[in-house]
């Protein structure tokens, strides 16, 4: 029985791995890069008056997508993070936008586009919605951020 069970869980592993390696060909290997190794995932206080925090989601998929961003005094994003549930594409795509905005001017970084997130990751047109809700993060993030700036 036991020989059995190690066969067993040796075939599933087998699978497994047959089934990830058939799954990653059909992505580009930038969006396998950034799932696999995803950047800048965590989050901000969301509290902080330097943080904006865009919530985002897709209810035809079911992913919803956080993106923060942390700036200076002069709107400058120095640093910026995100939590996605979703798919691997919607994962990269949040990786990938966390990457592009630091460094940016916050009005300079809403100026992001989907199809350029959709281009660099080479997602195909059923994936694009991934792209958006990047997009729209962003969008959500500054203005979350502009809203508690005009508060003070």
């Amino acid at each position: 029985m036991a020989m059995l069970r190690t066969s067993t869980h040796r075939l599933k592993g087998l699978r497994d791995a047959q089934i990830l390696q058939t799954c990653a060909r059909g992505y580009h290997k930038n969006v396998v890069d950034h799932f696999e190794n995803p950047r800048n995932m965590g989050s901000f206080d969301k509290d902080s008056a330097n943080v904006g925090t865009g919530l985002v989601g897709a209810p035809a998929c079911g992913d919803v997508m956080k993106l923060q961003i942390r700036v200076d005094d002069d709107g400058n994003i120095v640093d910026s993070c995100f939590k996605t549930f979703g798919c691997g594409s919607a994962i990269a795509s949040s990786s990938v936008v966390t990457e592009w905005v630091k460094g940016q001017h916050v009005d300079q970084a809403v100026n992001i586009k989907n199809d350029e997130i959709a281009k660099h990751l080479n997602l195909p047109p059923v994936k694009l919605h991934c792209s958006m809700l990047a997009e729209d993060a962003i969008r959500a993030a500054v203005k979350d951020l502009k809203q508690k700036q005009q508060k003070q």
